[in-house]
């Protein structure tokens, strides 16, 4: 069974629960009796709980998970796309356009905040990813499954491009011809494949072995020095966009103002008297 001592409620709300255990926030989509589906109200406690977890200083990673049994998230809500055309619609054709962009990109902010979070969040995937559920697991920094987990770029089927994310992460995490055949085809792809494809890390066997598993990874993270942490995050992102040169040209800039810290310290003392290092927040 998942461990849940020293678990408390950081903030409440509505369609999402968070929580803290020790020095990792867990964070859940709570809609279970409509299969997780993220509409507006959602997404807004969605930005609220990341932002909430990122101006915490006593937590150091973030688990992303579903409420329930069935699934992880089924997508986007329809009610959210339903809404879109009386949002946008002006008597101006180029402004309704104009609406309709900067709609999108509300929700590309929402989705960025994973990826540009200081802290490492990583999903956990529990029997459908659907749309919009694959947009957030792809800005995750890790992801894992559990056996009967699948993955599904949905919004070919809906007369759509994928908007979200899913078509500018996904290319980066497997091969890009696999990328293109799931959003061309729409085709669910099962866990074991995702393993293989290296889209999820790892594959468990059920929803309470995959919480304590990637629980225990979240905790060893959060052991370790939260300045190192945070680097190592900016420069695998910074690497990810950029040459091999400009990623060792950022990365040296990056220890020349940030190497000499009490974390480094705290390091060496701990290992030269084999102690378990205490690092502050």
């Amino acid at each position: 069974m998942v461990c849940v001592h020293n678990k408390k409620a950081m903030k409440d709300f509505k369609n999402i629960l968070l929580t803290q255990e020790d020095k990792v926030a867990i964070l859940k989509i709570n809609r279970p009796e409509k299969a997780n589906a993220l509409d507006v109200l959602t997404w807004q406690e969605l930005k609220e709980a990341m932002e909430c977890c990122a101006e915490t200083p006593g937590i150091r990673a973030i688990v992303l998970a579903g409420e329930g049994e069935k699934l992880f998230s089924a997508g986007i809500d329809l009610s959210v796309l339903m809404s879109l055309k009386v949002t946008a619609e002006n008597e101006c054709e180029g402004r309704t356009r104009e609406n309709i962009r900067n709609f999108i990109l509300q929700y590309h902010q929402i989705i960025n905040l994973l990826e540009t979070c200081r802290k490492p969040v990583l999903a956990a995937v529990h029997g459908a990813c659907i749309g919009a559920g694959l947009d957030l697991i792809c800005a995750a920094d890790m992801r894992y499954c559990t056996s009967d987990a699948y993955f599904c770029i949905k919004e070919i089927d809906m007369g759509m491009v994928a908007d979200f994310g899913t078509l500018q992460r996904l290319p980066k995490l497997i091969s890009d011809g696999l990328c293109r055949e799931l959003a061309y085809t729409g085709r669910k792809m099962y866990a074991e494949e995702a393993e293989k494809s290296g889209l999820v890390n790892k594959v468990f066997q059920d929803k309470n072995m995959l919480l304590e598993e990637v629980l225990k990874i979240a905790r060893n993270i959060a052991e370790k020095s939260p300045l190192s942490v945070r680097g190592t995050k900016e420069n695998i992102l910074y690497a990810r966009d950029h040459s091999v040169a400009d990623g060792l040209n950022f990365v040296a800039t990056w220890n020349a103002g940030m190497i000499l810290s009490n974390d480094l310290n705290e390091a060496l003392k701990a290992q030269m008297a084999k102690t378990v290092p205490q690092f502050k927040d």
